[in-house]
């Protein structure tokens, strides 16, 4: 007894003491994504003394050394917006697909050769994919649908999907092979085929975790700076096509920042460019959070 009491209480000390690291280490990540917030704030909002919100917003025109200058986002926001949809449209469908491949039906030889080879994927940088985009997809782009350059959103989306999926069948595998083995057990009973058990009951009851894999697959394609400014094209245009040069709000920080003044209209520019990102990233992940709950609570 008098062994076994200070056993206990050195566990419950040691407990407590972990619970309070990882409540600090959460409120530390908090503070530091607000104290981001309010640093962008601080350096981006200086350019409205001079710009509207709304001409920034919607101005159709980004010549920021122009004189006078002007600080239209639309196009970026344009050109970000098309070449993450034409990224989520090809990396979705093929990430959740081969995720459930690996996780169902795959046999076990193959699905370890599979997930070492999204991980070594995964473990490419990303200025070497943009790199290998800009030399080899880009003149085949440009090669079949006949355009005077093969560095459109087109060849942005591509090469942006083949960086987001290794996260998304990653993710997404990890999320399908940890469904109860008892739900697989119970469809089998009642008669369904493994694909109806695969696509009706485990991939249903893997949806969380499967949204999780996608958002953050998404996340990297909207935060992603090099490959998509080697492979797009880089024009500040509005576009009305997918096989135009189009320029995001992430290749234009990374290619202007310097040179820019710091202090200036053009400095303040763009990190309100960095503003936006924030609150299209906030507002994503938001719908995505609403969803889960809605999920859950269903």
């Amino acid at each position: 007894m008098h062994q076994t009491r200070p056993s206990v209480t050195l566990r419950k000390i040691r407990e407590w003491c972990i619970e309070r690291v990882i409540f600090l280490c959460g409120i530390t990540s908090i503070v530091i994504v607000v104290l981001i917030f309010l640093f962008l704030l601080k350096e981006g909002l200086a350019v409205f003394r001079h710009v509207g919100l709304l001409q920034f917003l919607l101005g159709k025109s980004w010549y920021p050394i122009s004189d006078p200058p002007q600080f239209g986002v639309l196009p970026l926001v344009i050109g970000s917006v098309l070449v993450t949809l034409g990224a989520a449209a090809i990396s979705v469908p093929l990430g959740v697909a081969s995720a459930l491949y690996i996780a169902e039906i795959a046999p076990r030889r193959i699905k370890e050769i599979l997930k070492a080879g999204i991980e070594l994927l995964a473990a490419i940088p990303s200025v070497v994919i943009g790199f290998i985009g800009m030399v080899t997809l880009g003149p085949v782009i440009k090669s079949v649908f006949h355009l005077s350059t093969g560095l459109t959103a087109l060849t942005g989306s591509i090469t942006l999907a083949f960086m987001a999926m290794p996260t998304i069948v990653s993710i997404a595998e990890d999320a399908i092979t940890a469904v109860p083995r008892q739900y697989r057990e119970a469809a089998a009973a009642m008669g369904a085929t493994q694909w109806q058990t695969t696509w009706r009951i485990v991939a249903y009851a893997a949806r969380p975790g499967m949204l999780a894999a996608v958002m953050l697959g998404l996340g990297r394609v909207i935060g992603e700076t090099m490959a998509v400014m080697m492979v797009t094209g880089n024009a500040a245009l509005i576009p009305h096509s997918i096989l135009q040069p189009v320029r995001t709000l992430t290749a234009t920080i990374a290619a202007e920042m310097g040179e820019t003044v710091q202090g200036g209209d053009h400095y303040a520019a763009l990190f309100a460019i960095g503003i936006v990102l924030f609150v299209i990233t906030f507002a994503i992940n938001g719908i995505a959070d609403l969803y889960l709950h809605r999920t859950t609570r269903g």
